[in-house]
């Protein structure tokens, strides 16, 4: 198959849509449903992801794509029993390509609600009734065991979207794109992403232990694939916080340090022992939990509205109580899409336990952000390799 009809682009008025090899087969099998332009968008975005991943760590991958950038992206490390708890996995059994992807969407769930899936392996029983479970557009992967596709069949009323992809594909080194009419040509993005990256350690602290590097690694292939300016902070293998797309390097950095403040937050017993009621969905769980380690909880606990979700009125998490926890948050890894233009974005990671620094350098300001660094004994290393990525 050299083409395939989708039901329309972007949007509904984009009535004419389709993808194409112009050089050729396809390298997808459409398995079930109809995936749309932004799906696919995603699917070959999320595939090269933890394709990537897969081969910088040797562990097993997956991706939790929105709107062509990650909400969410990790390796198949083992998790401890409040990560299975916050992740709603701790009823499930957990192959390491499950464990990888309830790593992938549990990170920022708000932003993976109604997500891509990328898997780097095939598909197994296990992956597939955790997916079967989420509100989910459609997963890509190099294929599925008979019944972890019988399971994902039956999701969305037998809708689901689920491509096979062949994963000796290699495209071709040019790529081309229309904007305005006019065809933009370059070069396939295909800088490896490895530890020799890594050497050039311009800081005081120089000692990056092996699984901050790995971590590091998982970082920039992750913004690799992300709308950019990008910045991503990891920890124990997977992606803790992204920020995508952000016009200033710093917004970027307060946008990601704020998710990864709240995954950890999220880990706080306070947190763990909300009393919800048993009715309260999942995504209504999370957008609630976001809500209680707001700053603006104690307003909304005096309007009320506990009473829709709570057996009983749980006590606020205060901001004293909220910078202590925060404050034993250590050892996270951030990685980003081009140099640190000011220290700024230093001090910001900072705050969110970032204890190693992986970014291009190159900026007429590096000495400040070197300084910055060895103030908070921070291990920085430039990788002389911006990932702009558009």
């Amino acid at each position: 198959m050299k083409e395939l009809l989708l039901k329309y682009g972007c949007n509904p008025n984009q009535s004419k849509a389709r993808i194409y090899s112009k050089i050729g087969e396809l390298p997808i099998e459409v398995l079930n449903g109809r995936p749309g332009y932004i799906n696919f968008l995603d699917a070959f975005n999320s595939w090269q992801l933890v394709k990537e991943l897969k081969e910088a760590t040797g562990l097993p991958a997956a991706a939790s794509f929105k709107h062509v950038s990650p909400a969410g992206a990790a390796v198949g490390l083992p998790m401890s029993d409040v990560l299975k708890k916050i992740y709603y996995v701790d009823d499930l059994a957990l192959t390491p390509l499950a464990t990888a992807y309830a790593r992938a969407r549990g990170a920022d769930r708000m932003s993976s609600y109604g997500d891509f899936v990328a898997l780097s392996d095939i598909c197994d029983r296990e992956t597939a009734a955790m997916l079967a479970r989420e509100v989910s557009d459609g997963v890509i992967a190099p294929g599925y065991t008979e019944e972890a596709l019988e399971i994902l069949k039956t999701k969305r009323k037998g809708t689901y979207n689920i491509i096979k992809i062949d994963p000796s594909y290699i495209p071709e080194i040019q790529e081309t794109k229309d904007v305005f009419g006019i065809t933009f040509e370059q070069d396939r993005n295909e800088a490896k992403i490895t530890s020799e990256l890594l050497v050039n350690r311009p800081t005081v602290n120089k000692e990056i232990p092996e699984d901050a590097v790995r971590d590091l690694l998982i970082a920039l292939i992750t913004l690799k694939y992300t709308q950019s300016n990008s910045v991503c902070y990891v920890k124990d293998g997977q992606a803790i916080g992204i920020g995508a797309g952000q016009q200033s390097r710093v917004h970027c950095t307060r946008l990601a340090g704020n998710k990864a403040d709240n995954w950890w937050l999220r880990q706080n017993p306070s947190v763990l022992e909300l009393p919800f009621k048993d009715s309260i969905r999942r995504p209504d769980r999370d957008n609630t939990i976001d809500v209680y380690i707001s700053d603006d909880y104690e307003d909304i606990l005096a309007d009320g509205i506990w009473e829709q979700f709570f057996t009983e009125k749980p006590a606020p998490l205060t901001r004293e109580e909220k910078k202590v926890w925060l404050h034993k948050l250590h050892g996270v890894s951030l990685g980003s899409d081009a140099f640190f233009p000011f220290g700024d974005n230093i001090e910001r990671a900072h705050r969110s336990g970032v204890d190693y620094i992986a970014q291009a350098g190159g900026s007429i300001r590096d000495d400040n952000v070197i300084e910055t660094c060895d103030k908070y004994n921070i291990a920085m290393a430039f990788t002389g390799l911006r990932l702009f990525h558009h």
